[in-house]
């Protein structure tokens, strides 16, 4: 199923399993700072609140 890459074939591999790698972490920071984000406006909303 895989094409011959013949002689680049470590070169072409290695450069998506970096360019996977970098996705997953663009991901994973995502997602982390999203959630603080959440958080930290979570956080004020009950501060507005409690003060109204």
């Amino acid at each position: 199923m895989m094409p011959d890459l013949g002689k680049y074939a470590d070169a072409v591999l290695s450069s998506y399993a970096v360019s996977l790698v970098l996705l997953a972490l663009i991901v994973w920071l995502s997602l982390r700072r999203s959630k603080r984000i959440k958080k930290e406006l979570e956080d004020i909303e009950s501060k507005v609140k409690s003060h109204g």
